[in-house]
């Protein structure tokens, strides 16, 4: 029995691993698979794996390409979610915002550097027309840190998927002011090159199970089975479910192409989130089913 560590957001995009884990299906094929959640969401999981603590991360698109450019030894061996994220655009209950546009020249909050909250936080800033020199951030963590912050005024708004916050637009700790859609495809998965180098066998059949898992999920009416067992585990409203499962699809081991990768760079380099690009090669791995 071979032991992957794999990270991920505890949010409800991955569901499926957790059934299969619970269900051995992993152990089946001689993989334990052990999980970790990741609540400082994917800058954490991109330093765990250059750290050794993970071999394998559900993690932003475009948070683990901007570490791989700088220097993480992974790749991107498929992508997860093929739809992109919506990211709310978050204010404390109790601030004077209204809307997306008294945000400029304003602090947002992010988990870490590097993190998805920072890399749309600037999408944001650039989709808005502000000037991206202006923009400073107040770290804190996670997204209780970005309840803190807001609540506390150390930082002005906060972005973080849209129904995972939900809930706390629900209670008023939150007001959401606007929506922010990621510009590619949301979630990958990464593998450390040691552990595709030494364990590629087990990467591959890790793969194939999660790709057979999320076909339970590969249409709308199949995805509503679903949708009480959503929202008990993730603690969220069954009509907020419906409304996710409309705009979210889950990959099902078609490999990331060339064309988007090249994409998605191009994009980061416009807005200054990376510093160059580099070849597919260097990116991703592929892994033939």
């Amino acid at each position: 029995m071979t032991t992957l560590k794999i990270g991920g957001v505890p949010e409800h995009f991955n569901l499926p691993w957790h059934l299969a884990i619970e269900n051995n299906e992993f152990k089946d094929e001689g993989v334990d698979l052990v999980w970790k959640d990741f609540y400082g969401g994917t800058g954490a999981m991109c330093k765990a794996l250059r750290n050794k603590e993970i071999d394998v991360a559900v993690v932003l698109t475009e948070g683990i390409i901007k570490d791989i450019i700088n220097g993480n030894k992974s790749k991107i061996v498929q992508t997860y979610i093929n739809s992109p994220l919506l990211w709310g655009i978050h204010v404390g209950a109790e601030s004077n915002y209204q809307k997306v546009t008294d945000l400029e020249n304003k602090k947002p909050a992010i988990s870490r550097v590097g993190s998805g909250s920072q890399l749309i936080a600037i999408v944001n800033a650039k989709k808005n027309g502000w000037d991206l020199t202006n923009l400073e951030f107040e770290i804190v963590g996670s997204l209780l840190g970005g309840v803190d912050a807001l609540t506390n005024g150390t930082a002005d708004y906060f972005l973080w998927e849209h129904f995972t916050t939900k809930p706390l637009v629900d209670n008023g700790t939150f007001r959401n002011v606007g929506d922010c859609p990621s510009p590619w495809p949301c979630f990958v998965i990464a593998v450390r090159d040691e552990v595709l180098e030494n364990n590629f066998e087990e990467v591959k059949k890790t793969l194939k199970i999660i790709n057979e898992k999320v076909k339970l999920f590969s249409t709308h009416a199949k995805k509503e089975r679903f949708i009480d067992l959503f929202s008990a585990r993730y603690n969220l409203e069954r009509e907020d479910i419906r409304d996710w499962i409309t705009i979210t699809e889950w990959n099902q081991g078609k490999p990331i192409s060339r064309t988007l990768i090249k994409s998605i760079q191009n994009k980061l380099l416009n807005l200054n989130v990376i510093d160059k690009t580099v070849t597919i090669e260097k990116l991703t791995k592929k892994i033939y089913l």
